[in-house]
């Protein structure tokens, strides 16, 4: 086996590891059971979900075995980490909804067949049948309070209050840790870096309980130029579920992409070659454009596969090149004719309110076809109505077909 870990560093994946020579022997010398942790807080992952699972691939394409665990047992807690206040508490049902529709998108990225076939398992079929008092004994005296509270995402919660609900959320994780390795000798846990103490926590464990191999591995968050958090819109989160994030309004997110980040994001997000990445990437004018197009349409075929990826490629070209109306994204509305332009921005989810809709108009912002909306009354002319079809600019970046 090639070194992956060196792979992996290259490619912009590593941002802490323990024991990494230890690691990279175990890497090199046969088959390392793996596993990265997803919680189900919401009933889709969203794109900032999709590194774990890439690293993941890259693992198993090295010859690696992933176990992929749905946190149906610790979103009974909710995770503190990277956290100013405490999460929404999720009642069971809807815990267990959103636990099958995470396995079912997961399921599409990593291959399930083969000697390295990769394993969904849930921590709700260990968690919620342990006896407290039992779990007590089995890790807390191993695990200390002084060192936990030392950790940064229970540091940056002093001012608002840590509830005991969430103080429990790291040993929980460190015993699935625990777990896992008792039952599938699985000695290595990878997650985002805001998950450092969580996984060093359950290493930690295994070496003091079991005297085995134990490593965390974490990858760096995807950031913006701004070092905001990537993966938000000004609609909200960029969901996987093509249902809530169409691949077009992706595609156009990525192809968006800051110059600085360009070359970082192809290796991170694509499984394009560091050779074609930096032949991509070398120029610093307006040829980097071809770059954000390659980005956007590479991840949008992971994501989505060829077919959504052309898809969304034809209707950026017919929104942003060649004015092709009917290559467009495109929505279908109800209206009754009497509706403002400001209603209608709220109709097409361009605006999330109406006061957004009326800042983008004060600034000239918006079109409908040609004509510049100046003022927050204004509706369709009688031309839009007869023909029952419009486009909806708004700034240079969005374009929408709306057909009623």
């Amino acid at each position: 086996m090639d070194d992956i870990l060196d792979i992996l560093k290259e490619r912009g994946f590593i941002k802490q590891v323990v024991f990494e020579e230890e690691l990279k022997e175990e890497l090199s010398s046969g088959m390392v059971s793996f596993y990265a942790g997803f919680d189900p807080t919401a009933d889709s992952l969203t794109i900032g979900h999709f590194l774990p699972i890439l690293l993941m691939k890259h693992l198993q394409l090295a010859g690696h075995k992933p176990y992929i665990l749905i946190g149906g047992g610790t979103a009974y807690v909710g995770d503190p980490s990277g956290r100013s206040d405490m999460r929404s508490m999720l009642t069971p049902k809807q815990i267990e909804a959103n636990s099958k529709s995470i396995a079912r998108q997961l399921k599409k990225y990593l291959s399930f067949s083969g000697a390295n076939s990769a394993v969904i398992v849930n921590n709700a079929d260990w968690l919620l049948k342990l006896k407290y008092i039992d779990m007590l004994r089995e890790i807390g005296a191993d695990m200390s309070v002084n060192r936990m509270l030392g950790f940064e995402c229970f540091k940056s919660r002093w001012d608002k209050g840590l509830t005991f609900l969430e103080l429990n959320y790291m040993p929980m994780q460190a015993y699935d840790f625990l777990h896992l390795n008792r039952k599938y000798n699985i000695s290595v846990q990878m997650g985002g870096d805001d998950q450092w103490a969580n996984i060093l926590a359950g290493a930690d464990l295994i070496r003091r309980k079991e005297s085995k191999k134990a490593f965390a591995l974490t990858l760096p968050l995807l950031l913006k130029a701004d070092g905001t958090k990537m993966g938000k819109s000004a609609k909200g989160a960029l969901w996987i579920d093509k249902q809530k994030t169409t691949p077009y309004e992706i595609f156009q997110y990525l192809r968006n992409t800051e110059d600085s980040k360009v070359a970082e994001y192809l290796k991170r997000m694509t499984f394009l070659s560091i050779e074609k990445i930096d032949e991509l990437t070398k120029f610093e004018d307006e040829r980097i454009n071809i770059a954000k197009e390659v980005l956007a349409y590479e991840f949008v075929k992971l994501l989505h596969g060829e077919e959504d990826a052309k898809e969304a490629q034809k209707q950026s070209e017919a929104a942003f090149k060649n004015g092709n109306v009917e290559n467009m994204p495109s929505v279908k509305l109800v209206l009754t004719g009497d509706e403002s332009i400001i209603e209608i921005l709220v109709l097409t989810n361009i605006c999330k309110s109406k006061s957004q809709a009326r800042t983008l108009i004060e600034a000239r912002a918006v079109r409908i076809d040609g004509r510049i909306i100046l003022n927050f009354d204004e509706g369709l002319t009688q031309d839009e109505l007869t023909a029952k079809t419009f486009v909806i600019h708004k700034g240079k970046k969005l374009h929408l077909k709306v057909n009623f």
